[in-house]
């Protein structure tokens, strides 16, 4: 018998049988390597590979075969999912799957009723899907439930681990994870499921942090083909009659190009903002209106309506005809969307990382993975030198070839000092606790992974101010308990939310909800929202609630938000993108000939010849070519370090591309200045680029933190001198 004949006879009954009715015929290479794990070791696992690989059954067989074969007598496999969508969609296909083995699954957010909740505590068992919010709620809440929940916890199963990792949430995941271990007495096994790690041994360290076991990483080779596009539409600035006519012109060609590539498909269009979903779901419902075709457009984002959003979800996955929805990164991760034909990114993604996963959302059921990149741009002849570049579309040039060349996607980065976790998770354990001495407190929170860089004077310190602000209070006895200035904090709904989330007012046209929306604008005025427009009748700021009805109004923007950080390396080949003569053949005519235009521009203007070039005047461009992180770091330095003894007056930063920097010095005295305060500050650590009463924030917590601990992780995780000095070394190498 065949080791996967094998294998196949050690799954449940119930697991074969599903299989059967599938009619797979063979066990994937990922789920062959899971069994093995998971059967015949006590490790942990992370399961790397590409999307519609099959890594959701690689993981849930092995772990279902364990509890049909010996019944949990509690929740048995804990699944943490990120977002509420992707819990809903795996919701479905676990009961699909465990119909006929009589092992329970529930799920666990704000969306579920309070009555399937009751029911799962009155019957710990089976498997409970949850997101990390859900999962903080039950720990402060609920504490004395958490043993009879997880007694016999056996496998924690992480989805969409690169989601987790490297951000605040991942740190909220494995404190909870320890703290379940420790309130439940359990010890179960951590299983990760990822499509973009490359970085395995990190990611492997990650997942078992706290716990004596090793991690295997289940890495099989992708064999993905792919068709990638990309084309590009320059917008002239519209400063006059014809130019405002030229411009229109060419904005209808764009909207044009994109629903004659969409309309008779299911696809989805990926944006970069809520913002840009909206408009361009308005602007396709316009061209199919004046076309007098079929509206097939939705939008999907974490502002629309679940509702609204399931309805999306429902017409791609298996509505009958074509389906189009423009999207945000919560269509990103691994919602089953069946058949897509088509992805459509507009613009570019921010990293290699997200690149891969919306690539992965298309070419299932082994047809090629198809991506359509549109690079709109603004053009204005007159504008600065930097700005005449089409930074959009070198850095979708970048991003295409470091990941289909190279392999390369960004390595994750863990933050030393996460301080604004630090009050969170002893708020919340103090909270669940409703009382500690402060040696026991310490003692609960710096053992928990992410917390072993802070120091026991520094912990005592944090507690001290903590006190001062009466966010905790010393009873007459001596213990620690809330104070009322944390009570107000930790019992606020939002307090489960580790990610900076704004105040939101939800809208409703009648008594359907339509989404929430961030900016509310007065009465009489318009907005646009799940891709139709509105007219505000009634705001109740009471109940954060706003009252519409239909509109041919004007549009608005409501959500304010920045661009994602990007990675120097991706930086890095933008400029080489620029620098040399290749010529890329998934390139459409338009993206060529502005591609050359570019370099041609970047020949004649120097652009590329040094680090500090001249701009006129007294002015200057930097160009670092370097990540956000040390952009931020030099643009640090020349405000903080610099100004003053250069006579600085104006540094504009344009990140993470370039500054415009003026004052009364010439490009190489500049250029000497930043490379001889760099090496300084090398010396002297990062706290010399900070005022000694300065304490900026990088969380969302980091408000209520001791000023000098903030400092402290500020220098560490808000700076990169390290970065910056490679950048500028590689450019100088060049």
């Amino acid at each position: 018998m065949s080791s996967q004949g094998h294998l196949f006879y050690r799954l449940a009954p119930f697991i074969r049988e599903y299989m059967y009715r599938k009619r797979w015929d063979t066990l994937r290479e990922a789920q062959v390597e899971a069994c093995r794990v998971l059967l015949d070791t006590s490790h942990h696992l992370l399961i790397a590979s590409g999307t519609a690989s099959g890594k959701t059954e690689a993981a849930f067989f092995p772990a279902l075969t364990g509890l049909y074969e010996a019944p949990s007598s509690s929740v048995g496999i804990l699944y943490i999912g990120p977002l509420k969508a992707l819990i809903n969609d795996q919701f479905e296909r676990i009961q699909e799957l465990l119909r006929e083995g009589e092992v329970p699954v529930w799920h666990w957010h704000g969306d579920v009723s309070q009555e399937e909740k009751t029911k799962l505590m009155q019957n710990p068992s089976g498997v409970l899907q949850i997101t990390p919010e859900s999962l903080e709620g039950l720990l402060m809440n609920r504490p004395n439930a958490i043993p009879a929940l997880f007694h016999d916890l056996r496998y924690v199963i992480i989805d969409e681990v690169h989601a987790f990792m490297g951000a605040d949430r991942g740190i909220q995941v494995l404190s909870q994870l320890t703290r379940i271990e420790r309130m439940a007495a359990c010890t179960p096994r951590r299983i990760g499921l990822s499509a973009t790690l490359k970085d395995y041994d990190t990611a492997a360290g990650w997942l078992a942090a706290g716990t004596k076991e090793l991690a295997e990483v289940v890495s099989p080779p992708g064999s993905r083909r792919l068709r990638i596009s990309v084309e590009h539409f320059s917008f002239p600035d519209a400063r006059d009659e014809k130019k405002a006519e030229q411009r229109e012109h060419a904005e209808k060609a764009y909207y044009d190009y994109m629903y004659d590539t969409t309309r008779r498909h299911k696809a989805l269009i990926f944006t970069n903002s809520r913002s840009d979903a909206e408009l361009t779901t308005l602007e396709m419902r316009r061209v199919a209106a004046k076309r007098q075709e079929p509206d097939v457009f939705h939008v999907h984002h974490g502002s629309i309506s679940s509702m609204l959003r399931e309805e999306a979800e429902a017409a791609l996955r298996s509505g009958p005809g074509p389906a189009v929805a423009a999207a945000t990164l919560t269509l990103e991760l691994g919602i089953d969307l069946g058949e897509l034909e088509r992805v459509v990114q507009l613009g570019a993604p921010y990293s290699c990382s997200s690149f891969v996963q919306r690539l992965g959302r298309s070419g299932r059921r082994g047809q090629a993975s198809e991506m359509l990149f549109l690079c709109p741009e603004e053009e204005d002849e007159t504008a600065q030198l930097p700005a005449r570049m089409p930074w959009m579309l070198l850095r979708a040039i970048a991003v295409i070839e470091l990941y289909v060349r190279e392999r390369w996607v960004e390595p994750l980065t863990l933050r030393q000092k996460p301080v604004g976790l630090l009050y969170h998770q002893t708020m919340s354990i103090l909270k669940s606790m409703g009382e500690a001495e402060p040696a026991e407190l310490a003692k609960a929170v710096l053992t928990l992974p992410a917390f072993r860089g802070f120091t026991a004077a520094e912990y005592r310190d944090f507690l001290n101010y903590l006190l001062q602000t009466d966010h905790i209070q010393r009873t007459d006895e001596g213990p620690l308990i809330i104070g009322l200035t944390g009570e107000r904090i930790v019992n606020h709904f939002r307090f489960y939310a580790v990610f900076k989330d704004d105040e939101e007012h939800v809208v409703y046209n009648g008594s359907e909800e339509i989404g929430s929306i961030t900016t509310v604008p007065p009465p009489g005025y318009c907005f646009s929202l799940a891709g139709k427009l509105w007219k505000v009748e009634e705001v109740d700021p009471r109940h954060k609630a706003l009252y519409v009805k239909s509109s041919k109004g004007k549009v608005d923007t409501l959500w304010l938000g920045a661009g994602g950080d990007i990675h120097t390396r991706v930086v890095r080949k933008m400029r080489q993108v620029l620098d040399d003569s290749t010529l890329y053949p998934y390139l459409a005519p338009g993206a060529v000939q502005r591609l050359e235009r570019a370099r041609r521009l970047a020949r004649e203007s120097g652009l590329l010849n040094s680090t500090v070039i001249p701009a006129g005047g007294d002015s200057m461009f930097v160009l670092p070519w370097a990540g956000s992180k040390p952009f931020r770091t030099l643009e640090r330095l020349l405000k903080h370090n610099l100004a003053g003894a250069h006579s600085l007056r104006s540094i504009v930063p344009m990140e993470p591309y370039y500054m415009v920097v003026a004052g009364k010095t010439t490009p190489e005295q500049l250029m000497d200045a930043i490379a001889g305060e760099l090496d300084e500050c090398l010396v002297a650590g990062p706290e010399s680029l900070l005022d000694p009463k300065e304490a900026p924030y990088l969380g969302k917590y980091d408000e209520f933190v001791k000023p000098e601990l903030l400092r402290t992780a500020f220098a560490v995780d808000g700076l990169d001198l390290e970065g910056l000095s490679d950048a500028l070394r590689g450019l100088k190498d060049h």
